[in-house]
């Protein structure tokens, strides 16, 4: 699934440490000549054949026009088969979603928004239990609270993002999308409980929910540091998530992943976003390995880059076999399905999931304390295991790579 970024926002937000910039002026033009380019670029290096889906991420990829949405997805289009019920999803900004706007969107290909009634963070994230009190990294959101939304220095106020999520599902029914933040400096167990409330009041397709990660470097985290903002007890933090999945479950959503909750699910996507960390095997290169590959940051030198040599890939590393079973473990296990044994045996065609996991250790303790499963499916969470998966991850790759 390509993942094209659009970098830019109009201000940072207080929590933000993303590879976001604010600028006084864009040249969407080059920007657009160069997503185009490295798309192709890609494209033709991993010799894919057919793309199920394309996230335009960010940043505020909704500060893009539609028309370089639509140069990306004909330039995809042109160098696969890009089929025409292909899932092409972008990230917005309440204040940049006007009516016009997302028909011109729409016009340009897109057909499932994911709305920032919050924003954006890193991986998304999970609250702890009792007794093992990991924390998962979260993939920012937002919120219906004017407070809130001041404190975490968004744009838009909760009446903005109510109306464009109506605007959104008028233009996009049953595909569009809302991000919440949970565990805000100060926020109470009632405060989440109304959020909760209104979220289902507002959209009933999919609700994705992040737990707020204090990163160093962001306005946000040096306010608790000095004290300004409090900071929320790990109890409550795994209160407020609990509450959020009997809510949701309650009212007809399926909790597929660590962070995200729909009422009807397709198959669970990776996307592989530049300006960031990708995944796939250069087969155009006579390559047969996966590779992990690192783009540049910065955006001017990355276009730099691109220019020159039609991609801004900084670095490149082929994975060793068991870097591949970790990874797949590590993303596989935030889904409720889980890794199936056909998916394993396709990275693992000598070691099963029963000769790596059924034997005596970790993993069998862990399946006699309920936190994992391991049957005819595959390997998975429990609802009590996903909830702190990062908490289960070092004993499973410790076993993993000691087989």
């Amino acid at each position: 699934a390509p993942c094209p970024q659009w970098p830019y926002c109009r201000k940072r937000c207080s929590y933000c440490n993303f590879n976001t910039y604010v600028v006084p002026a864009v040249d969407e033009a080059a920007v657009r000549a160069c997503l185009v380019r490295e798309a192709q670029t890609l494209l033709r290096l991993s010799q894919v054949h057919s793309v199920s889906s394309v996230f335009f991420g960010g940043g505020t990829p909704s500060l893009a026009s539609p028309g370089t949405v639509a140069a990306v997805l004909e330039a995809v289009a042109a160098a696969a088969h890009l089929p025409a019920g292909a899932e092409v999803t972008l990230e917005a900004n309440p204040s940049s979603t006007s009516a016009s706007r997302l028909a011109g969107f729409g016009a340009a290909g897109v057909n499932r928004l994911s709305i920032g009634v919050q924003v954006r963070g890193a991986l998304p994230a999970a609250a702890p239990t009792a007794p093992r009190d990991a924390v998962v990294t979260a993939l920012p959101p937002q919120s219906l609270d004017d407070a809130e939304l001041r404190m975490l220095g968004r744009e838009h106020t909760a009446a903005e993002a109510r109306k464009a999520v109506e605007t959104a599902r008028g233009l996009f029914p049953g595909r569009t999308s809302i991000d919440l933040l949970f565990g805000l400096p100060g926020q109470s167990r009632d405060a989440w409980a109304r959020q909760l409330e209104a979220a289902l009041g507002l959209c009933d397709d999919h609700i994705s929910l992040y737990q707020l990660t204090l990163e160093r470097g962001t306005a946000l985290a040096a306010q608790v540091r000095r004290g300004a903002l409090p900071a929320l007890p790990q109890d409550l933090l795994a209160d407020m998530y609990q509450m959020a999945h009997t809510v949701l479950v309650a009212a007809g959503f399926r909790h597929y992943e660590v962070s995200n909750f729909a009422r009807k699910v397709g198959c669970p996507r990776c996307y592989v976003p530049p300006w960031a960390h990708g995944r796939f095997v250069p087969r155009g290169e006579g390559g047969h390995s996966r590779e992990a590959r690192v783009q540049t940051l910065e955006p001017v030198a990355w276009m730099q880059e691109v220019q020159s040599q039609g991609h801004g890939t900084r670095s490149r590393v082929v994975l060793s076999p068991l870097e591949q079973l970790e990874e797949l473990l590590t993303l596989g296990l935030r889904t409720d399905e889980g890794i199936t044994h056909k998916r394993w045996g396709h990275f693992s065609p000598q070691l099963s999931l029963q000769a790596v996991f059924g034997a005596p250790g970790e993993a069998r303790a862990l399946q006699q304390q309920g936190w994992l499963v391991l049957d005819s499916g595959g390997l998975r969470c429990t609802w009590a295991g996903l909830a702190v998966l990062d908490s289960l991850l070092p004993d499973l790759l410790w076993q993993l790579q000691r087989v």
